[in-house]
Protein backbone atom coordinates (compact mmCIF):
# COMPACT_ATOMS: atom_id res chain seq x y z
CA UNK A 1 0.00 0.00 0.00
CA UNK A 2 0.93 3.39 -0.13
CA UNK A 3 1.12 6.23 2.47
CA UNK A 4 -0.44 9.51 1.23
CA UNK A 5 -0.08 11.13 4.30
CA UNK A 6 3.91 10.99 4.70
CA UNK A 7 5.90 13.83 2.69
CA UNK A 8 9.91 14.10 1.63
CA UNK A 9 11.12 17.53 1.30
CA UNK A 10 12.82 17.57 -2.19
CA UNK A 11 15.32 19.75 -3.54
CA UNK A 12 15.15 20.09 -7.37
CA UNK A 13 17.53 22.04 -9.80
CA UNK A 14 16.39 25.61 -10.51
CA UNK A 15 17.50 27.48 -13.45
CA UNK A 16 18.36 30.58 -11.25
CA UNK A 17 20.42 29.16 -8.64
CA UNK A 18 19.01 31.98 -5.88
CA UNK A 19 19.47 30.23 -2.31
CA UNK A 20 15.84 32.05 -1.21
CA UNK A 21 14.37 29.81 -4.20
CA UNK A 22 15.89 27.07 -3.04
CA UNK A 23 14.79 27.10 0.58
CA UNK A 24 11.62 28.11 -0.53
CA UNK A 25 11.64 24.91 -2.42
CA UNK A 26 12.97 23.06 -0.01
CA UNK A 27 9.32 24.12 1.91
CA UNK A 28 6.88 23.48 -0.23
CA UNK A 29 7.58 20.98 -2.71
CA UNK A 30 6.71 17.56 -1.24
CA UNK A 31 7.45 14.26 -3.15
CA UNK A 32 5.16 10.93 -2.51
CA UNK A 33 7.11 8.23 -0.75
CA UNK A 34 5.49 4.72 -1.94
CA UNK A 35 5.95 1.82 0.95
CA UNK A 36 5.51 -2.00 0.48
CA UNK A 37 2.18 -3.43 2.29
CA UNK A 38 5.26 -5.28 4.39
CA UNK A 39 7.08 -1.93 5.35
CA UNK A 40 6.42 -1.08 9.20
CA UNK A 41 5.21 1.79 11.06
CA UNK A 42 8.41 1.87 12.53
CA UNK A 43 10.56 1.84 9.35
CA UNK A 44 8.26 4.60 7.56
CA UNK A 45 7.99 6.78 10.64
CA UNK A 46 12.20 6.30 10.29
CA UNK A 47 12.16 7.57 6.76
CA UNK A 48 9.89 10.25 7.21
CA UNK A 49 12.32 11.55 10.44
CA UNK A 50 15.59 11.07 8.09
CA UNK A 51 13.86 12.99 4.93
CA UNK A 52 13.18 16.01 7.09
CA UNK A 53 17.20 15.65 8.95
CA UNK A 54 17.93 15.62 5.43
CA UNK A 55 15.75 18.56 4.39
CA UNK A 56 16.89 20.41 7.98
CA UNK A 57 20.88 19.35 6.82
CA UNK A 58 20.77 21.42 2.97
CA UNK A 59 18.92 24.20 4.32
CA UNK A 60 21.73 25.16 6.84
CA UNK A 61 24.06 24.26 4.36
CA UNK A 62 22.48 27.07 1.83
CA UNK A 63 22.19 29.94 5.09
CA UNK A 64 26.13 28.86 5.90
CA UNK A 65 26.86 29.28 1.78
CA UNK A 66 24.78 32.62 2.28
CA UNK A 67 26.30 33.80 5.22
CA UNK A 68 29.84 33.14 3.46
CA UNK A 69 29.34 34.83 0.58
CA UNK A 70 27.88 37.83 2.89
CA UNK A 71 31.48 37.73 4.40
CA UNK A 72 33.43 37.53 1.50
CA UNK A 73 31.09 40.65 0.31
CA UNK A 74 32.12 42.03 3.46
CA UNK A 75 35.60 41.93 3.38
CA UNK A 76 35.99 42.98 -0.15
CA UNK A 77 33.52 46.04 0.59
CA UNK A 78 35.92 46.66 3.82
CA UNK A 79 39.49 46.13 1.90
CA UNK A 80 38.07 48.85 -0.64
CA UNK A 81 36.65 51.32 1.77
CA UNK A 82 40.05 50.91 3.62
CA UNK A 83 42.82 51.74 0.36
CA UNK A 84 45.70 53.99 1.15
CA UNK A 85 44.63 53.56 4.57
CA UNK A 86 47.04 52.50 7.45
CA UNK A 87 45.81 50.24 9.84
CA UNK A 88 47.59 47.89 12.78
CA UNK A 89 48.86 45.01 12.02
CA UNK A 90 47.88 41.54 13.22
CA UNK A 91 50.03 38.57 12.06
CA UNK A 92 48.26 35.05 10.83
CA UNK A 93 48.47 32.77 14.52
CA UNK A 94 50.72 30.56 12.72
CA UNK A 95 53.23 33.54 12.16
CA UNK A 96 52.98 35.22 15.36
CA UNK A 97 56.63 33.84 16.87
CA UNK A 98 58.13 35.40 14.14
CA UNK A 99 60.23 38.91 15.02
CA UNK A 100 60.24 41.79 14.17
CA UNK A 101 56.29 41.82 13.61
CA UNK A 102 55.27 45.19 11.58
CA UNK A 103 53.69 47.42 13.42
CA UNK A 104 50.99 48.36 10.52
CA UNK A 105 50.18 47.99 7.28
CA UNK A 106 48.76 50.40 4.68
CA UNK A 107 46.28 49.32 1.70
CA UNK A 108 47.80 49.43 -1.34
CA UNK A 109 46.57 46.18 -3.20
CA UNK A 110 43.43 45.33 -4.37
CA UNK A 111 42.78 42.01 -2.52
CA UNK A 112 42.26 38.95 -2.50
CA UNK A 113 43.79 38.46 -6.24
CA UNK A 114 42.13 35.47 -8.19
CA UNK A 115 42.71 31.96 -8.23
CA UNK A 116 41.72 30.03 -11.46
CA UNK A 117 42.33 26.65 -13.27
CA UNK A 118 45.30 27.48 -15.88
CA UNK A 119 44.24 25.31 -18.98
CA UNK A 120 48.01 24.94 -20.52
CA UNK A 121 48.16 22.71 -23.00
CA UNK A 122 50.82 19.27 -22.97
CA UNK A 123 50.80 18.93 -18.96
CA UNK A 124 51.66 15.20 -17.35
CA UNK A 125 49.17 13.13 -16.69
CA UNK A 126 46.52 14.27 -14.18
CA UNK A 127 48.33 17.22 -13.85
CA UNK A 128 46.59 20.65 -12.97
CA UNK A 129 48.08 24.11 -13.03
CA UNK A 130 45.61 26.85 -11.17
CA UNK A 131 46.90 30.69 -11.28
CA UNK A 132 47.22 32.74 -8.43
CA UNK A 133 46.44 36.57 -10.29
CA UNK A 134 48.65 39.06 -8.83
CA UNK A 135 49.32 40.62 -12.01
CA UNK A 136 45.81 41.52 -11.14
CA UNK A 137 46.44 43.92 -7.83
CA UNK A 138 46.44 47.03 -9.45
CA UNK A 139 46.91 48.82 -12.37
CA UNK A 140 49.71 51.31 -11.79
CA UNK A 141 50.91 49.36 -9.24
CA UNK A 142 49.69 45.53 -10.39
CA UNK A 143 52.34 42.37 -9.60
CA UNK A 144 53.83 41.24 -6.27
CA UNK A 145 56.07 44.39 -5.33
CA UNK A 146 52.35 46.12 -4.22
CA UNK A 147 52.13 43.46 -1.44
CA UNK A 148 56.10 43.94 0.22
CA UNK A 149 55.16 48.12 -0.43
CA UNK A 150 52.28 47.75 1.89
CA UNK A 151 54.62 47.31 4.72
CA UNK A 152 57.30 48.88 3.40
CA UNK A 153 55.06 52.11 2.78
CA UNK A 154 53.83 52.00 6.49
CA UNK A 155 57.06 51.82 7.62
CA UNK A 156 58.22 54.75 5.90
CA UNK A 157 55.30 57.08 6.96
CA UNK A 158 55.82 56.01 10.57
CA UNK A 159 59.47 57.39 10.64
CA UNK A 160 58.12 60.60 8.75
CA UNK A 161 59.52 60.14 5.42
CA UNK A 162 59.12 62.74 2.70
CA UNK A 163 60.45 60.86 0.23
CA UNK A 164 61.27 57.11 -0.76
CA UNK A 165 64.86 55.77 -2.79
CA UNK A 166 64.91 52.46 -4.48
CA UNK A 167 66.59 51.05 -6.89
CA UNK A 168 66.32 48.58 -10.42
CA UNK A 169 67.07 47.74 -13.92
CA UNK A 170 65.79 50.31 -16.58
CA UNK A 171 62.40 48.18 -16.81
CA UNK A 172 61.90 47.63 -12.88
CA UNK A 173 58.36 46.59 -11.82
CA UNK A 174 59.19 47.60 -8.31
CA UNK A 175 60.39 50.63 -9.11
CA UNK A 176 57.10 51.82 -11.54
CA UNK A 177 54.65 50.36 -8.39
CA UNK A 178 57.46 52.67 -5.40
CA UNK A 179 56.90 55.73 -7.39
CA UNK A 180 52.92 55.23 -8.21
CA UNK A 181 53.10 54.30 -4.02
CA UNK A 182 55.50 57.22 -3.20
CA UNK A 183 52.86 59.44 -5.12
CA UNK A 184 49.69 57.95 -3.68
CA UNK A 185 51.25 58.48 0.15
CA UNK A 186 52.35 62.30 -0.83
CA UNK A 187 55.96 61.12 -0.99
CA UNK A 188 58.58 61.90 -3.63
CA UNK A 189 60.56 59.16 -5.50
CA UNK A 190 63.63 59.18 -6.61
CA UNK A 191 64.79 55.64 -8.89
CA UNK A 192 68.80 54.67 -9.26
CA UNK A 193 67.61 52.88 -12.64
CA UNK A 194 70.76 50.31 -14.10
CA UNK A 195 71.34 50.36 -18.29
CA UNK A 196 73.70 49.80 -20.48
CA UNK A 197 77.00 52.43 -20.81
CA UNK A 198 76.02 53.65 -24.54
CA UNK A 199 72.01 54.83 -23.14
CA UNK A 200 73.34 56.15 -19.89
CA UNK A 201 73.92 59.81 -20.52
CA UNK A 202 70.27 59.61 -22.89
CA UNK A 203 67.45 60.54 -22.44
CA UNK A 204 65.82 57.13 -21.22
CA UNK A 205 62.57 57.48 -22.81
CA UNK A 206 58.84 56.66 -22.37
CA UNK A 207 58.58 52.93 -22.71
CA UNK A 208 56.73 50.27 -20.47
CA UNK A 209 57.22 51.29 -16.94
CA UNK A 210 59.65 54.30 -17.67
CA UNK A 211 56.15 56.29 -18.81
CA UNK A 212 54.28 55.30 -15.95
CA UNK A 213 57.14 56.70 -13.53
CA UNK A 214 57.95 59.89 -15.27
CA UNK A 215 53.94 60.64 -15.55
CA UNK A 216 54.03 60.42 -11.47
CA UNK A 217 57.28 62.71 -11.19
CA UNK A 218 59.94 60.19 -10.01
CA UNK A 219 63.08 61.52 -10.19
CA UNK A 220 65.43 58.88 -12.30
CA UNK A 221 69.07 58.81 -11.83
CA UNK A 222 70.63 56.27 -14.33
CA UNK A 223 73.52 54.11 -13.92
CA UNK A 224 75.52 52.23 -16.09
CA UNK A 225 75.21 48.29 -15.59
CA UNK A 226 79.19 48.58 -15.41
CA UNK A 227 79.37 50.94 -12.43
CA UNK A 228 76.49 49.07 -10.62
CA UNK A 229 78.55 45.90 -11.05
CA UNK A 230 81.54 47.53 -9.36
CA UNK A 231 79.33 49.73 -6.27
CA UNK A 232 76.16 47.60 -5.70
CA UNK A 233 72.64 48.41 -4.95
CA UNK A 234 74.05 49.39 -1.44
CA UNK A 235 76.40 51.80 -1.70
CA UNK A 236 74.15 53.73 -4.39
CA UNK A 237 71.30 53.97 -3.02
CA UNK A 238 72.83 55.20 0.24
CA UNK A 239 74.93 57.62 -1.63
CA UNK A 240 71.15 59.37 -2.82
CA UNK A 241 70.48 58.97 0.52
CA UNK A 242 73.10 61.20 1.73
CA UNK A 243 72.83 63.41 -0.91
CA UNK A 244 68.90 63.97 0.05
CA UNK A 245 69.51 64.26 3.45
CA UNK A 246 71.90 67.23 3.01
CA UNK A 247 69.72 68.89 1.21
CA UNK A 248 67.40 68.85 4.12
CA UNK A 249 64.81 65.69 3.12
CA UNK A 250 64.16 62.87 4.81
CA UNK A 251 64.68 59.85 2.65
CA UNK A 252 63.33 56.18 3.57
CA UNK A 253 65.79 53.23 1.30
CA UNK A 254 63.77 50.59 -0.22
CA UNK A 255 65.97 47.66 -1.27
CA UNK A 256 66.04 45.99 -4.81
CA UNK A 257 62.28 44.77 -5.43
CA UNK A 258 61.47 45.70 -1.74
CA UNK A 259 63.33 42.30 -0.54
CA UNK A 260 63.91 42.61 2.92
CA UNK A 261 62.88 40.89 6.05
CA UNK A 262 60.26 43.60 6.42
CA UNK A 263 59.09 43.44 3.07
CA UNK A 264 58.79 39.44 3.61
CA UNK A 265 55.79 39.73 5.09
CA UNK A 266 54.24 40.58 2.05
CA UNK A 267 53.69 37.16 1.05
CA UNK A 268 53.76 34.97 4.60
CA UNK A 269 50.00 37.67 4.15
CA UNK A 270 49.36 36.23 0.91
CA UNK A 271 49.56 32.43 2.12
CA UNK A 272 46.79 33.59 4.72
CA UNK A 273 44.89 34.99 1.89
CA UNK A 274 45.30 31.69 -0.38
CA UNK A 275 44.44 29.35 2.81
CA UNK A 276 41.24 32.18 3.21
CA UNK A 277 40.46 31.28 -0.49
CA UNK A 278 40.53 27.60 -0.39
CA UNK A 279 38.80 27.70 2.94
CA UNK A 280 35.57 29.62 1.49
CA UNK A 281 36.10 28.25 -2.08
CA UNK A 282 33.94 25.32 -3.30
CA UNK A 283 36.32 23.69 -5.20
CA UNK A 284 37.56 21.87 -2.08
CA UNK A 285 41.38 21.81 -3.36
CA UNK A 286 44.93 21.54 -1.93
CA UNK A 287 47.78 22.56 -3.92
CA UNK A 288 50.65 20.14 -3.71
CA UNK A 289 53.15 22.61 -5.17
CA UNK A 290 53.45 26.31 -5.40
CA UNK A 291 55.75 27.67 -8.26
CA UNK A 292 57.07 31.02 -8.92
CA UNK A 293 59.48 32.95 -10.28
CA UNK A 294 62.39 34.77 -8.39
CA UNK A 295 64.13 38.08 -9.46
CA UNK A 296 64.87 39.50 -6.02
CA UNK A 297 64.25 36.67 -3.21
CA UNK A 298 61.49 38.13 -1.17
CA UNK A 299 58.30 37.16 -2.62
CA UNK A 300 59.84 32.98 -2.20
CA UNK A 301 61.36 33.87 1.33
CA UNK A 302 57.42 34.65 2.13
CA UNK A 303 55.59 32.27 0.38
CA UNK A 304 58.10 29.08 1.53
CA UNK A 305 58.19 30.53 5.34
CA UNK A 306 54.57 31.15 5.05
CA UNK A 307 53.61 27.48 3.35
CA UNK A 308 55.92 25.80 5.88
CA UNK A 309 54.30 27.50 8.87
CA UNK A 310 50.67 27.58 7.66
CA UNK A 311 48.35 24.58 6.81
CA UNK A 312 48.85 25.00 3.60
CA UNK A 313 52.47 22.72 3.64
CA UNK A 314 52.62 23.35 0.00
CA UNK A 315 56.43 22.18 -2.18
CA UNK A 316 57.81 25.79 -2.92
CA UNK A 317 59.66 26.13 -6.68
CA UNK A 318 61.21 28.79 -7.45
CA UNK A 319 62.81 29.92 -11.04
CA UNK A 320 65.55 32.48 -10.70
CA UNK A 321 65.62 34.42 -13.57
CA UNK A 322 68.81 36.33 -12.47
CA UNK A 323 71.41 34.98 -10.53
CA UNK A 324 72.62 31.33 -9.26
CA UNK A 325 70.39 29.27 -6.45
CA UNK A 326 73.02 29.15 -4.44
CA UNK A 327 72.88 32.92 -4.30
CA UNK A 328 69.56 32.99 -3.62
CA UNK A 329 69.60 29.77 -1.37
CA UNK A 330 72.13 32.50 0.60
CA UNK A 331 70.09 35.33 0.38
CA UNK A 332 66.58 33.67 1.66
CA UNK A 333 68.34 32.42 4.69
CA UNK A 334 69.46 35.64 5.80
CA UNK A 335 66.22 37.24 5.35
CA UNK A 336 64.33 34.42 7.23
CA UNK A 337 67.25 34.22 10.12
CA UNK A 338 66.03 38.39 10.22
CA UNK A 339 62.76 37.49 11.30
CA UNK A 340 64.32 34.81 13.79
CA UNK A 341 62.34 31.78 12.05
CA UNK A 342 64.48 29.13 12.62
CA UNK A 343 64.32 27.20 9.26
CA UNK A 344 67.25 26.48 6.68
CA UNK A 345 65.91 27.56 3.26
CA UNK A 346 67.53 24.16 1.90
CA UNK A 347 64.21 22.85 3.66
CA UNK A 348 61.43 25.07 2.35
CA UNK A 349 62.15 26.32 -1.16
CA UNK A 350 63.63 24.35 -4.44
CA UNK A 351 64.89 26.81 -6.46
CA UNK A 352 66.03 26.09 -9.97
CA UNK A 353 67.96 28.13 -12.62
CA UNK A 354 65.76 29.73 -15.29
CA UNK A 355 67.62 33.01 -16.03
CA UNK A 356 68.41 31.49 -19.98
CA UNK A 357 70.59 34.17 -21.35
CA UNK A 358 70.65 36.56 -18.36
CA UNK A 359 68.40 38.86 -16.88
CA UNK A 360 65.77 40.71 -19.13
CA UNK A 361 67.40 39.02 -21.99
CA UNK A 362 65.04 36.33 -23.93
CA UNK A 363 65.60 33.41 -26.24
CA UNK A 364 63.37 33.36 -29.30
CA UNK A 365 62.23 30.13 -27.81
CA UNK A 366 61.13 32.02 -24.38
CA UNK A 367 59.67 35.00 -26.34
CA UNK A 368 58.01 32.30 -28.42
CA UNK A 369 56.25 30.23 -25.08
CA UNK A 370 54.82 33.43 -24.15
CA UNK A 371 53.53 34.06 -27.46
CA UNK A 372 51.99 30.31 -27.32
CA UNK A 373 50.67 30.59 -23.62
CA UNK A 374 48.90 34.09 -25.14
CA UNK A 375 47.12 32.76 -27.77
CA UNK A 376 45.77 29.18 -25.87
CA UNK A 377 44.92 30.69 -22.74
CA UNK A 378 44.40 34.20 -22.84
CA UNK A 379 46.80 35.12 -19.77
CA UNK A 380 49.89 37.31 -21.14
CA UNK A 381 53.13 36.62 -19.02
CA UNK A 382 56.23 38.90 -18.77
CA UNK A 383 58.75 38.48 -20.85
CA UNK A 384 61.26 38.36 -17.59
CA UNK A 385 59.85 36.89 -14.53
CA UNK A 386 56.47 34.42 -14.88
CA UNK A 387 57.10 33.89 -18.78
CA UNK A 388 60.91 32.91 -17.79
CA UNK A 389 59.40 30.90 -15.01
CA UNK A 390 56.40 29.28 -16.69
CA UNK A 391 59.27 28.29 -19.55
CA UNK A 392 61.11 26.15 -16.72
CA UNK A 393 58.33 24.30 -15.29
CA UNK A 394 57.08 23.24 -18.71
CA UNK A 395 60.19 22.54 -19.72
CA UNK A 396 61.20 20.39 -16.24
CA UNK A 397 57.60 18.90 -16.79
CA UNK A 398 58.26 17.58 -20.27
CA UNK A 399 61.78 15.99 -18.97
CA UNK A 400 60.90 14.93 -15.95
CA UNK A 401 57.13 14.08 -16.59
CA UNK A 402 56.80 11.30 -13.72
CA UNK A 403 57.72 14.44 -10.81
CA UNK A 404 54.69 16.39 -11.45
CA UNK A 405 51.88 13.63 -12.48
CA UNK A 406 48.97 14.04 -10.55
CA UNK A 407 50.14 17.03 -8.39
CA UNK A 408 47.84 20.10 -8.21
CA UNK A 409 50.45 23.29 -9.05
CA UNK A 410 49.38 26.68 -7.70
CA UNK A 411 51.53 29.40 -10.17
CA UNK A 412 51.84 32.92 -8.72
CA UNK A 413 51.54 35.20 -11.67
CA UNK A 414 53.81 38.53 -10.41
CA UNK A 415 52.64 40.75 -13.34
CA UNK A 416 54.97 42.72 -15.08
CA UNK A 417 52.88 43.36 -18.20
CA UNK A 418 54.53 46.58 -19.15
CA UNK A 419 58.13 44.65 -19.34
CA UNK A 420 56.60 43.54 -22.85
CA UNK A 421 56.66 46.91 -24.01
CA UNK A 422 60.33 46.56 -24.44
CA UNK A 423 60.24 43.37 -26.36
CA UNK A 424 57.95 44.79 -29.05
CA UNK A 425 61.09 44.20 -31.95
CA UNK A 426 61.40 40.68 -30.14
CA UNK A 427 57.71 40.02 -30.73
CA UNK A 428 56.98 41.41 -33.79
CA UNK A 429 57.90 39.16 -35.79
CA UNK A 430 55.62 36.28 -33.53
CA UNK A 431 52.32 38.03 -33.92
CA UNK A 432 51.50 38.48 -37.26
CA UNK A 433 47.27 38.16 -37.59
CA UNK A 434 46.74 40.92 -39.68
CA UNK A 435 45.35 41.85 -42.76
CA UNK A 436 43.08 44.56 -44.53
CA UNK A 437 39.58 43.69 -44.70
CA UNK A 438 38.54 42.75 -48.18
CA UNK A 439 35.12 44.35 -49.07
CA UNK A 440 33.12 43.82 -52.16
CA UNK A 441 33.01 47.10 -54.80
CA UNK A 442 29.35 45.59 -54.71
CA UNK A 443 28.30 46.29 -51.33
CA UNK A 444 26.10 49.45 -50.99
CA UNK A 445 28.26 52.59 -49.83
CA UNK A 446 26.57 55.95 -48.39
CA UNK A 447 28.79 58.94 -46.61
CA UNK A 448 28.39 59.91 -43.68
CA UNK A 449 26.59 56.43 -42.12
CA UNK A 450 29.84 55.34 -40.10
CA UNK A 451 29.85 56.96 -36.72
CA UNK A 452 33.29 57.63 -35.91
CA UNK A 453 33.31 57.17 -31.93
Amino acid sequence: MQCSSSRRWAVRPLSHPNRVNKILLLLFRPQRLSFSSSSSSSSRTNIILKSQSESETHINTIIMEDEVSKQKQKQATSRSMEFLSSKPYVPPQWASHLNPIPSHIFSLAHLPTPIHKWNLPNLPNNTEVWLKRDDLSGMQLSGNKVRKLEFLMAEAVAQGADCVVTIGGIQSNHCRATAVAAKYLHLDCFLILRTSKVLVDKDPGLTGNLLVERLVGAHVHLISKEEYAKLGSVTLTNLLKEKLLNEGRRPYVIPVGGSNSLGTWGYIEAIREIEQQLQIGTSQIKFDDIVVACGSGGTIAGLSLGSWLSTLKSKVHAFSVCDDPDYFYDFVQGLLDGLEAGVDSHDIVKIQNAKGLGYAINTPEELKFVKEVASATGVVLDPVYSGKAAYGMIKDMTEHPKKWEGRKILFIHTGGLLGLFDKIEEMNSLVGNWSRMDVHEDIPRKDGIGKMF
